[in-house]
């Protein structure tokens, strides 16, 4: 049996080796930033929209950063912020969990993160998420979109987001149940990969307790726009 001594220096002389030094390489650290929606829509008035997410880390592990906003007539009225830790589980799909952050709308809130992010059969994009907050508060979310090649520049996406909340949030305008549904339908043309400007149509429709809340504001609980925007990563 070989002695401690010899084992060490023959697994110090191994690192050295060609073959060694690409097995460590095989799993680099890596990172990505993506803008996946930075949009201006038609509501009569000045609209903003953003989506954004970047990563760092290796193949099964990695640290995540998401967020999102809206400001309508120069006022904020969201604005989010994730960081999660994802974990491979499965060929194609991540856990995550972490925190999020809402600064607005008001008061802000605060969330545990429990997520499922991943590609589906049929190379359907899927992004679910359990939050759970302070005071009992409880949110699901669910993302999905399909990216149809119409040619080598031409792409097609059909896209449906939905919230439901577990009770009433009457400070921030959420109500329980099914709070809202947003379908869209993006057109981008990619001047190169990584730089593809769009237009589409999105509607939104606010349910429930939600649209109780919105139609005590004087706000609309449906909607559909045209929008115009950008799509590029790095």
């Amino acid at each position: 049996m070989m002695n401690k001594p010899i084992a060490l220096s023959a697994f110090l002389v191994a690192l050295n080796t060609p073959l060694a030094a690409a097995q460590m390489n095989n799993d680099p650290l890596l990172g990505s930033i993506l803008v996946d929606r930075l949009e201006v829509r038609d509501r009569g008035h000045s609209n903003l929209n953003w989506e954004l997410e970047g990563w760092i880390g290796r193949d099964l592990d990695k640290l995540w950063i998401k967020a999102e906003g809206e400001r309508n007539d120069g006022r904020t009225e969201g604005n989010e912020l994730q960081v999660l830790y994802s974990h491979a589980v499965a060929p194609y799909w991540d856990l995550q969990v972490g925190v999020r952050q809402d600064f607005e709308p008001s008061p802000e809130r605060s969330w545990a993160v429990i997520g499922l992010q991943g590609l589906a059969p049929y190379f359907f994009e899927i992004d679910t998420a359990l939050f759970i907050g302070e005071s009992g508060h409880t949110a699901l979310r669910l993302k999905a979109e399909y990216e149809l090649l119409l040619t080598q520049r031409w792409v097609l996406v059909p896209e449906l987001e939905t919230n439901v909340y577990g009770r009433n949030d009457d400070e921030s305008g959420f109500g329980s149940g099914l709070s809202d549904l947003e379908l869209g339908l993006r057109l981008r043309y990619e001047v190169t990969r990584k730089f593809s400007p769009y237009v589409g149509v999105v509607w939104e429709r606010k349910y429930g307790n939600t649209a109780d809340f919105a139609r005590q504001d004087g706000e609309s609980v449906e909607e559909a726009e045209f929008v115009l925007g950008l799509r590029a990563w790095f």
